[in-house]
């Protein structure tokens, strides 16, 4: 019976440590993938990423923006906690000595570790700066300003400039912002090409590709100067559409991640590296409404049957769309309900890997749920605050418990997401004991930090923030 038991606990528990890739979309909103209910943008290849994984109905990103969310996902540390709570830009959104991110476990548990694409907490120099983060080597925008230029004059790499042959309007006070006039390299194309290149390299493993990819996100200088933002070298399949160019334009950067996705996966296959590496697919926040004034989401229902769009606390803002794939490990196929969030994956990855995670995080690991074994232990609640305008805050109570007070100190809404997903009817008064419990975490999850504080009802002035370096 013993040795029945060892065989049995040998063939559930990996036989080694997995590679771990995490690919990032840059606000594509939960609709829009084929395999969540989108109809009219082609995503194949995360289709059938998610028909040989996991596909989860109700994952949730760090904040409903980018910086605050990428923090989170770094620090294990929900936004009420974490260093980075907004886009105030200068100290305000930069990562210090004092944080201890996910790259950093898994660099210490001996991975190879890399980001490609936009990191946006720290620059060159700053204590935030990806190599000073647990980060080996990467390339690509460290200011997400410089990010909103799919045809930049200039990437990083390991902080050093790399020129790029495109010729640009240079917009606003951030070099490198505006828009290209001449438009030979796409930023997206590079970062497809230098993930190929990581793996090849890291091939021996174990190692920690965070491939941080920018589209869909718009470029918004571009937006305001001619009107269009959604950048991308051609429109692929959607020539023939009846659609607008800025509509084909942004279907078309979405079909091209999917295509990156894709040959990631092919290569993973050709190098052997398949049933050894984890790979994992998000968004940092909801769907955008910044490609011009001929684009808007609800063309798409980029945020799938929910309400809101990037900037709201409601679940278009912040529910995104979640893949996990590890042939051999993740039975194909499979569709989760377990509530989960950005923050969880520290606990998750530091399991996997046999790192050290720090104590005191709000972060649990869904091991338990992707490979079916043990019990998935559940947070109390899920917490979010946004700093744009009047400051806003949202709870998630038994991942059925929506409460939302925006602006903070006005009154608490409260929304039963299990027969209300559209968050259209107030149950405050119809739920006094749930809305106490809401009342109770609101009060409990934030903790001021020097930038980021409930003094003031605004967000950070970006006076005296960092540029990035001409």
């Amino acid at each position: 019976l013993l040795w029945l038991m060892l065989c049995v606990s040998a063939v559930a528990q990996p036989e080694r440590r997995p590679n771990i890739i995490f690919i990032l979309a840059d606000d594509l909103g939960y609709g829009e993938v084929g395999c969540y209910g989108q109809s009219k943008i082609l995503t194949p290849n995360l289709d059938r990423m998610a028909a040989e994984g996991m596909r989860f109905t109700q994952f949730y990103a760090g904040n409903t923006v980018c910086a605050p969310s990428r923090s989170v996902l770094m620090t294990g540390l929900h936004v009420g906690h974490t260093r980075v709570r907004g886009n105030g830009g200068g100290a305000a959104q930069q990562l210090t000595a004092a944080d201890v991110t996910v790259a950093r476990v898994l660099h210490e548990a001996g991975y190879a570790t890399g980001l490609v694409g936009k990191w946006g907490l720290g620059e060159v120099g700053d204590e935030g700066e990806p190599t000073r983060q647990g980060f080996d080597t990467y390339f690509g925008h460290l200011n997400q300003t410089h990010a909103h230029n799919h045809f930049p004059s200039f990437l990083w790499r390991n902080g050093v400039k790399v020129e790029l042959p495109n010729d640009l309007v240079p917009l606003g006070a951030v070099p490198g912002a505006g828009y290209a006039t001449k438009r030979v390299a796409y930023a997206g194309d590079l970062f497809a090409t230098e993930a190929a290149a990581f793996i090849e390299r890291q091939r021996a493993g174990p190692f920690f590709l965070f491939l941080s990819l920018v589209a869909p996100h718009a470029n918004n200088e571009r937006s305001r100067e001619l009107g269009d933002g959604n950048e991308v070298p051609d429109v692929g399949p959607y020539a023939d559409r009846p659609w607008n160019e800025s509509q084909k334009n942004h279907a078309a950067m979405i079909t091209r991640l999917d295509r990156d996705v894709g040959a990631l996966l092919a290569q993973l296959r050709t190098l052997g590296l398949d049933d050894r590496t984890l790979v994992m697919f998000s968004s940092d926040n909801g769907p955008h409404r910044e490609g011009g004034p001929n684009y808007h989401p609800d063309f798409f229902a980029a945020s799938g049957p929910f309400s809101g769009i990037k900037r709201a606390l409601t679940e278009g803002g912040i529910r995104v769309p979640f893949i996990a794939r590890w042939p051999g490990q993740i039975p194909a196929g499979t569709v989760s309900n377990e509530v989960g969030y950005f923050g969880d994956l520290m606990a998750t990855w530091g399991e996997l890997a046999g790192g050290k995670v720090p104590a005191g995080l709000d972060s649990v690991s869904l091991v338990p749920t992707l490979l079916r074994r043990g019990t998935q232990v559940r947070h109390p609640y899920l917490y979010w605050e946004f700093y744009e305008g009047a400051i806003s805050q949202a709870v998630l109570l038994e991942g059925r418990w929506k409460g939302i007070r925006s602006p903070r100190g006005s009154e608490l809404k409260v929304y039963d997401l299990q027969t209300d997903p559209g968050e259209q009817v107030n149950v405050a008064s119809a739920q006094p004991a749930i809305t106490r419990r809401i009342e109770a975490a609101l009060q409990e999850a934030h903790v001021d930090n020097e930038h980021w504080n409930f003094k003031s009802e605004s967000a950070p002035k970006k006076k005296g923030a960092k540029k990035a370096a001409p």
